[in-house]
C-alpha cells in the first residue's frame, strides 16, 4: 500500500517510491556517455553545475551538507551554504498553527507572482501570452500545444462556453472509461466499500478516489470541470484518503463536489451538509439538542458561507449548531438518516434569517437556513473572491468582485455565468503573469506538457505523483485543516517546495527517456524538438521552450541554459552533440524548473 497522506505538517518524507538514476548506475536508455563526461543524479535542483547538483540532491544522506554557494541558471537564485531534505509544509516556515487566512508578513513585499519574484532584476522581458495561452494556463490543468491550438481555433468565449457544458458539449468518453475500469469501487454505495475494505484495507477507496482525481486532472477533456473540481474540493473540505470518512469519500467527491461543480451553489452546499462524509469531518453526525457540537455549525458561517466578516456573533454559532442538530447517518448503512430526537425545536433567529423549528421533522428548517446562506451577499462576495483569487490574482480587484457578486445573486448562485463572467472580463485578460502554480498543478502540468499517456501500472504511477505532491506539501485532500489549502504565491515560495517540484522534474525527465518505463509511456523526449534539429543552442533552447511553456524564455535565461551546456546561443548544433542524447533530459527538466513554466 503507498505511504498514506501525511496528515501532520511538521512530518518529513525520506524515500521516494522511485529514484531517479544515479550518477553510478545505469543510464536509462541506450545513451553512450562520452569519455570523460560527468553525469550526476540531479535531484532536488534545477540543472546546475554537476557540482552543486551533487550537493542538493535530497536522496543523500547525511540529512544536511554543505554545498558551495551556486546559482540555479534559470531561477538566479543563490542556493543555500546548508541545504536540509525538504519539509513536508505548504510554507516555509511553517507557522506554529495553521491560519484561517493566509496572511503575508508585515515588512515583506511580495509580488502577485512567485514567477516574478524568482525572477532576476535585468531580465529580459517577453511578449505577453496570446489569449488563448492566457485561458489554457489558468481553465486548465496545464497548457499544452494540442490545448492552446484547440482554444485559439475555437476562440477563446466559445472554447469557455463548452467547457461550461461539460456534459453535452465535451465529450469525453476514453476518460471516462478509463476511470471506470480502473477503478469501479467509485460507483459503489458506501455499504459496499464497507464490505470490500473493512477492516484491513480502509485506506484504498480514498486512494482510489485520488487516484482518479489525478487521472483526470492530465487526460480529461473537460479541462474547466477539473480545475473547478479541485477549487470545491478546498472549499468544502473533507480530507482523504483516511481519516472517518474513508467509506464514503467517494460518494462525496462523485455525489457533492462533481456533479455540483458547474451547478447551484446552493444545491452543492445543502448536498454537503446532508452527507456522511461532511456530518464525520465536522462532527455533526453526533451532534444533539442537549450537546451540540459547533465545529460544523461555526465552519458553516466562517468558511462556507459569509465568513468571518459576515456579521454573525458567537451566540450565532451556537444557534447555527443547533439548526443542524438532527442531520445524523445510519450507521448500518453509512447513508445519511435523519434523527428526530436529536433535534432541537424553538424559534431560532440568526442574522435576518428566522424560523419557528416547531416540527421533529426539522429537514425543511435545515435546508431554508442552509439556502438563505447560500444566498446572501456576504457568501456571494466569498465565493467570487475566491474564485478571483483562483483565476485572476493573489488580490484581484474590487470592481471585478463587485460585478461577479452581482451575477452571482441574479443567477440564484449558479457559477457558470460568473466563471464566464470572470473569464470574458478585461481584468482576466490583463492578469497574465499575476499567478503562480501550486505544487500539485506544477507536477501535474510537467506530466501533461511531457505527454504521457497511462502505462502497465497507472495506479502505482499515480501514487508516485501523490508521494510527490505529498513532499511538496499539497497531497491532493490532504490539508488538514477546514479552510482548504491556500492559492496565494508567498505560501508556497518556500525552499522546501522549491527543491521538491524541480526533483519532481527531474525524475519525470527521466522516467520519460527510460525505454524500460511500463508504469506509464511517455513520448521520446526528441519529440519535443522539431524533426530537422535546429541549427544553433540558442534555437534549440527556442524550440524546447516553446513547446514546454507555449512561450520563448527571455534572452537572459536562454543564453544560460547555453551556458549550462559550455555553450553560446550562436554555437552551432551538431547531430551527434549531447544536448541532443543524454543531456536532453536535464535541460528539459531545467527549462520546466523556470519561472516561465511555474506560471499559471
Amino acid at each position: 500500500m503507498p505511504p498514506s497522506i501525511i496528515r501532520n505538517r511538521s512530518a518529513v518524507a525520506t524515500d521516494s517510491p522511485q529514484s531517479p538514476p544515479t550518477a553510478t548506475g545505469p543510464l536509462p536508455d541506450a545513451r553512450t556517455e562520452p569519455a570523460g563526461a560527468k553525469v550526476t543524479r540531479r535531484g532536488a535542483v534545477g540543472a546546475v553545475a554537476a557540482a552543486a547538483v551533487d550537493a542538493v540532491a535530497p536522496h543523500r544522506s547525511p540529512s544536511t551538507y554543505t554545498a558551495p554557494t551556486v546559482a540555479n541558471p534559470i531561477t538566479q537564485r543563490p542556493l543555500p551554504q546548508q541545504l536540509a531534505k525538504p519539509p513536508v509544509t505548504a510554507h516555509d516556515p511553517a507557522p506554529a498553527t495553521i491560519d484561517r487566512a493566509y496572511t503575508p508578513r508585515k515588512g515583506v513585499a511580495y509580488t502577485s507572482s512567485t514567477s516574478t519574484a524568482r525572477a532576476t532584476a535585468g531580465a529580459t522581458a517577453v511578449a505577453a501570452p496570446s489569449p488563448a495561452l492566457h485561458l489554457a494556463r489558468r481553465a486548465s490543468w496545464g497548457a499544452t500545444p494540442a490545448l492552446v491550438a484547440e482554444i485559439a481555433a475555437k476562440g477563446t468565449t466559445a472554447w469557455i462556453d463548452a467547457q461550461l457544458s461539460p456534459l453535452t458539449a465535451v465529450p469525453d468518453t476514453a476518460m471516462d472509461s478509463l476511470v471506470t475500469t480502473q477503478w469501479p469501487i467509485l460507483n459503489s454505495r458506501i455499504w459496499g466499500v464497507r464490505d470490500k475494505y473493512y477492516p484491513d484495507s480502509t485506506g484504498d477507496a480514498g486512494y482510489a478516489v485520488i487516484q482518479a482525481y489525478l487521472a483526470r486532472a492530465i487526460w480529461s477533456k473537460r479541462q474547466l470541470l477539473e480545475v473547478m473540481v479541485d477549487f470545491w474540493t478546498n472549499h468544502l473540505v473533507v480530507t482523504g484518503p483516511w481519516g472517518d470518512a474513508w467509506d464514503s469519500l467517494h460518494r462525496y467527491h462523485l455525489d457533492v463536489i462533481r456533479r455540483n461543480a458547474l451547478g447551484r451553489y446552493s444545491d452543492m452546499l445543502v448536498a454537503a451538509a446532508k452527507h456522511p462524509a461532511m456530518l464525520q469531518q465536522l462532527d455533526n453526525a453526533f451532534s444533539t439538542k442537549r450537546s451540540p457540537n459547533e465545529n460544523f455549525g461555526r465552519e458553516l458561517l466562517e468558511l462556507h458561507t459569509v465568513g468571518v466578516d459576515g456579521g454573525y456573533r458567537e451566540s450565532d454559532i451556537r444557534r447555527s449548531a443547533l439548526v443542524l442538530t438532527g442531520m445524523g447517518i445510519d450507521f448500518e448503512t453509512g447513508e445519511y438518516l435523519w434523527r428526530d430526537m436529536r433535534h432541537y425545536r424553538g424559534k431560532v433567529s440568526l442574522l435576518t434569517w428566522s424560523n419557528d423549528n416547531a416540527s421533529p421533522a426539522g429537514t425543511p428548517v435545515v435546508e431554508s437556513y442552509l439556502n438563505y446562506l447560500a444566498r446572501h451577499p456576504k457568501t456571494a462576495r466569498r465565493i467570487v473572491t475566491k474564485l478571483a483569487v483562483r483565476f485572476v490574482s493573489d488580490t484581484p480587484p474590487t470592481t471585478l468582485i463587485d460585478r461577479l457578486a452581482q451575477v452571482y445573486l441574479a443567477n440564484d448562485t449558479q457559477i457558470a455565468p460568473v466563471l464566464r463572467a470572470l473569464l470574458t472580463s478585461p481584468e482576466f485578460s490583463a492578469s497574465a503573469g499575476q499567478k503562480t502554480k501550486r505544487p500539485l498543478e506544477n507536477i501535474v502540468s510537467a506530466v501533461r506538457v511531457l505527454g504521457a499517456q497511462p502505462g502497465a501500472d497507472l495506479p502505482g504511477w499515480l501514487n508516485d505523483l501523490l508521494w510527490m505532491a505529498q513532499t511538496a506539501g499539497q497531497a491532493p485532500m490532504g490539508w488538514p485543516a477546514p479552510n482548504g489549502y491556500p492559492d496565494v504565491a508567498p505560501a508556497w515560495a518556500g525552499a522546501g517546495t522549491t527543491l521538491t517540484t524541480w526533483n519532481f522534474h527531474m525524475y519525470q525527465t527521466w522516467t520519460a527517456s527510460d525505454p524500460a518505463t511500463t508504469k506509464v509511456k511517455y513520448p521520446a523526449l526528441r519529440t519535443l524538438l522539431p524533426t530537422t534539429a535546429p541549427a544553433t543552442y540558442g534555437a534549440y533552447v527556442d524550440a524546447l521552450a516553446q513547446r514546454l511553456t507555449q512561450a520563448p524564455l527571455p534572452a537572459a535565461k536562454r543564453d544560460a541554459v547555453c551556458a549550462f551546456l559550455d555553450k553560446t546561443a550562436a554555437t552551432t548544433l551538431s547531430a551527434n552533440d549531447a544536448a541532443l542524447g543524454w543531456r536532453l533530459p536535464y535541460v528539459v527538466a531545467l527549462i520546466l524548473d523556470s519561472p516561465e513554466f511555474a506560471t499559471r
